[in-house]
């Protein structure tokens, strides 16, 4: 975030204040618009990004294709517009208007490139989709009401989306991974660095606890029976003694000390 920081410093006081707010309320304006003034479709196609079209003139659908919303009931489109606002406000108080203008932009581009590589239209779905990746990256554990009777963590939904996105991905045509890839760049930009620092500092850890684990000190006795080799530890109960008529350091276990041959310097070299 250092280069970030930098352009903070010198270009935040451009930034778009509240910018959700604003491409919320313009979402909801098409969509008043469209089905009471134009209800066949007419406007939207006026909106959305197709490349082929900007390359004859029409500029705006560069930028218009994002105020276009998900075209079902009235009343998924209010909580749809809703939960985008509250994902963007969310990231915005995290990261300050500038950056967050900074997130949404890289995936505006990243869609508009992909649209004119792929040949196809431009859609602003996968992208407020990232918004929510980086809301569950930031607040994994907020639950929102499913359903609202049902409490579930954010990441637990995140989970859910990033596996539909691989079946789009997988299934879809040429267009939709790339603009898929597109709209999720600005995700790994902000995030890929600190991902990929949580992996390797992950492998460390799995690691050193595997270090540990094998430089562990060896179990420790005193008395070790020459016969039997029983310890102190794996025989708590038995007694051990050094044989005194035995040359060097030898113990043996009770069972044992009475009963076993004399260990002497002389036979024990010529064995060797």
């Amino acid at each position: 975030m250092n280069f970030l920081d930098k352009l903070e410093r010198k270009y935040g006081r451009y930034a778009i204040r509240d910018l959700m707010k604003y491409i919320v309320i313009l979402n909801f304006a098409v969509y008043l618009i469209a089905y009471v003034v134009f209800p066949k479709g007419y406007l939207a196609s006026w909106l959305a990004l197709v490349p082929s079209l900007v390359l004859k003139g029409q500029v705006w659908r560069l930028f218009t294709f994002i105020f276009l919303p998900p075209y079902r009931s009235t009343f998924w489109i209010l909580f749809t517009l809703y939960f985008y606002y509250m994902l963007g406000s969310a990231l915005e108080q995290e990261w300050g208007s500038f950056k967050f203008n900074i997130y949404y932009l890289t995936g505006i581009i990243g869609t508009i490139i992909a649209a004119f590589l792929g040949g196809g239209i431009g859609y602003a779905e996968y992208l407020n989709m990232s918004l929510f990746l980086a809301f569950a990256y930031i607040y994994p554990n907020y639950e929102l009401m499913l359903f609202f009777v049902l409490p579930l963590k954010v990441k637990y939904l995140a989970l859910i989306d990033v596996l539909l996105l691989l079946k789009d991905f997988i299934g879809g045509p040429f267009t939709i991974k790339l603009v898929i890839i597109a709209a999720f760049i600005n995700f790994f930009l902000f995030f890929g660095k600190d991902m990929l620092s949580h992996v390797n500092t992950r492998k460390k850890v799995v690691n050193n606890r595997k270090n540990f684990k094998d430089n562990r000190p060896k179990v420790i006795y005193i008395y070790r029976c020459s016969i039997c080799g029983a310890t102190e530890k794996s025989h708590p109960n038995m007694e051990f003694r050094y044989c005194s008529k035995c040359d060097g350091h030898h113990a043996y276990c009770s069972e044992h000390l009475l009963n076993h041959e004399h260990i002497k310097e002389d036979k024990a070299s010529e064995n060797k």
